[in-house]
């Protein structure tokens, strides 16, 4: 019988570079939030091995897509012979740095996983999540989370006091940016590929002691340096956001997404309508809340 999960995004409240790492990869600290806004995956047994669909065309359904390599992983260590036909229903925007598609991978493991009985524990299925990317791990659970070395290794999270009532603003100029751009163009700047240490335990301290306010200064993104210098749009983004009342305006991940949170709902709608006024309406943004029930239930 088929069935259809939900797979959320995320915003890096901070992202610290901390250094090259000898295997190519970049050491850091990042605390990740669950937004609830998400793509949606439907899964069925099929006869062949696996057959990805997808509304979005810009989207391949073949081995380069993070979907189908994950059905692969998932399929042979669970030693599964069925074949299973995914359809994934695009609806956040692409490279955006919320996570989408590392969302959308950690959703068809679980998916996968429930689809044929549960041959696979949760220990063996964070094993393939991390071969499968850095920000798929944080995926397969739903609270926030302490991600460090090159991301993958995650300390789940007690939801944070400072952002309780929060709302948050998403803004996607519609383009995206690579982040393996983002990564090798850190080389240029020293105090951003070698940050640091001790960013993230300040916020999570500040986060805890409930004040949004005194918290916002310690929100951080080391990958706006180079981001930001070639996309002057997302700086103003950042600027018009704080002028109009955001309590933080910042970049997720590799961007292009910018984030901002406000103390409520109305406070968060007003910002989105100046942006709408400013930016015009072709801007794609959305209104969340920060509630700390949103996905206490997890994907789907």
């Amino acid at each position: 019988m088929a069935f259809e999960l939900a797979s959320p995004c995320k915003v890096n409240l901070l992202l610290n570079i901390l250094g090259k790492r000898p295997d190519g990869f970049h050491e850091l600290e990042t605390v990740l939030y669950p937004v609830d806004l998400h793509d949606r995956l439907s899964f069925e047994r099929g006869p062949s091995r696996i057959e990805l669909t997808c509304n979005h065309p810009a989207l391949p359904v073949d081995a380069s897509n993070l979907v189908h390599r994950a059905a692969e992983a998932f399929l042979r260590a669970a030693g599964v012979p069925a074949g299973v036909r995914i359809h994934l229903d695009k609806r956040l925007p692409l490279a955006a740095g919320l996570g989408a598609g590392s969302g959308n991978a950690a959703a068809t493991l679980l998916g996968l996983n429930r689809l044929f009985d549960q041959p696979l524990s949760a220990q063996q299925l964070a094993n393939l999540a991390v071969g499968l990317g850095s920000d798929v791990p944080f995926f397969l659970q739903s609270k926030p989370a302490l991600g460090t070395g090159r991301g993958e290794q995650i300390r789940v999270l007690d939801w944070f006091p400072a952002l309780r009532g929060a709302w948050l603003l998403l803004l996607h100029p519609g383009f995206g940016v690579s982040t393996a751009w983002a990564y090798r163009n850190l080389a240029r700047y020293p105090d951003a590929v070698n940050g640091r240490p001790g960013r993230a335990a300040e916020l999570l301290a500040r986060l805890q002691r409930g004040d949004l306010e005194a918290a916002g200064a310690a929100f951080y993104n080391a990958l706006e340096t180079p981001v930001l210098e070639k996309y002057p749009l997302l700086a103003l983004y950042q600027e018009f956001l704080c002028e109009h009342g955001a309590v933080v305006a910042r970049m997720s991940g590799s961007g292009s997404t910018t984030f901002a949170l406000s103390k409520s709902r109305a406070e968060a709608e007003a910002l989105q309508a100046a942006c709408d006024e400013a930016f015009g309406t072709n801007l794609w943004s959305r209104v969340v809340p920060l509630t700390e029930t949103a996905r206490e239930d997890g994907p789907g």
